[in-house]
């Protein structure tokens, strides 16, 4: 089954604000969990995700689509990115996301993907 990591961290958190020598020592670690992610087999994809100030949020209002900036909730953590890894259980993605780096800064979320009922 696949199982999405997905990564949290607080906005005056982000990797992004560490000194050069932290962050390069910071990507270091996520290059290495990765490497192992791919050496096990179970990773399938991911993908780092540009700042909120990025982003759009679109809603249905009758029979318009509304566009506004950025995410709708308010929240103290950001959904930064994500990996799709595929595990016999639930168990073993909880293995894999124990040792993500993420959680030196914030939150890894492990959800299983929906498998519709036949």
């Amino acid at each position: 089954m696949q199982y999405a990591l997905l990564f949290y961290v607080q906005s005056g958190n982000l990797v992004e604000t560490l000194p050069p020598p932290e962050r390069d020592a910071w990507f270091a670690q996520m290059r290495a969990w990765h490497g192992e992610l791919v050496q096990a087999g179970v990773f399938k994809t991911g993908l780092r995700l540009a700042g909120t100030g990025m982003a759009a949020s679109l809603r249905r209002q009758g029979s318009k689509v509304i566009v506004t900036d950025g995410p709708f909730a308010e929240t103290k953590e950001i959904l930064t990115g994500l990996m799709v890894i595929e595990c016999a259980s639930i168990e073993e993605a909880h293995v894999w996301a124990k040792r993500c780096p993420i959680l030196l800064r914030g939150t890894v979320e492990v959800r299983p993907e929906f498998v519709v009922p036949s």
